[in-house]
């Protein structure tokens, strides 16, 4: 009878620590275009840049962006060789031209290589995310931006998280590729609906997906 009544106990106390917690979350997600960071002051921006074409289109969007934005973390999987170079390029460029140039390059797990297997992509992204918490904890940034790389869903999943703890509301800021014409990518089809603002850059794209924002090309 006493193990009947642990067990009860345990059961009752998941039931409501869930129940909060999706709460939480939907609080978030109703309220969040709501959120404007940077409104007395700059705004810490923890930008994910993926592999090749995805660093390219991320960087481009970064140039349209005030000096407000500052300082500026650049998380980029492990196995990415040639982000990093891109990324320095940029900054040193702005740095050029009299512009604040306040970054950082981190570094995650990736959570799916191109062609690896769904099975063994669970332990990647899990991975992933284990390593992204502790670093946006850590940054507490005010604005996370993305467009795409699959490292950013862990990194959302992880600003997400501290806003559901009452840390810090962190807007998501997720901007399709320019590539997507009338699908959406993976991490779009997930981050539609935890994003507080969503991009597309292609008209068929905001027909299928009514809560997107489509103002044209913007890379």
């Amino acid at each position: 009878m006493a193990v009947l009544y642990v067990v009860s106990g345990l059961i009752l106390t998941a039931v409501v620590l869930l129940t909060v917690f999706i709460s939480r979350l939907f609080g978030i997600l109703r309220h969040g275009s709501e959120h404007k960071p940077g409104q007395k002051g700059s705004v810490s921006l923890l930008v994910v840049a993926g592999s090749g074409g995805h660093t390219t289109e991320i960087i481009h969007l970064m140039g349209s962006l005030s000096q407000s934005y500052n300082p500026r973390h650049y998380v980029i999987a492990d196995t990415d060789k040639m982000s990093e170079e891109k990324i320095r390029t940029f900054e040193a460029e702005r740095e050029k031209s009299g512009l604040p140039s306040q970054f950082t390059i981190l570094r995650i797990p990736r959570s799916r290589e191109v062609r690896q297997s769904w099975s063994s992509s669970v332990l990647s992204s899990l991975s992933a995310l284990m390593s992204s918490v502790p670093l946006v904890f850590r940054l507490q940034p005010d604005m996370v931006l993305c467009n795409g790389p699959g490292t950013c869903v862990p990194l959302c999943a992880a600003g997400l998280l501290l806003g559901i703890l009452g840390l810090k509301r962190v807007l998501i800021v997720y901007v399709e590729s320019i590539c997507r014409v009338e699908t959406l990518s993976l991490s779009g089809k997930i981050l539609y609906y935890f994003s507080d603002y969503f991009f597309v850059q292609w008209a068929p794209l905001k027909d299928k997906y009514p809560k997107a924002i489509y103002l044209g090309r913007l890379v």
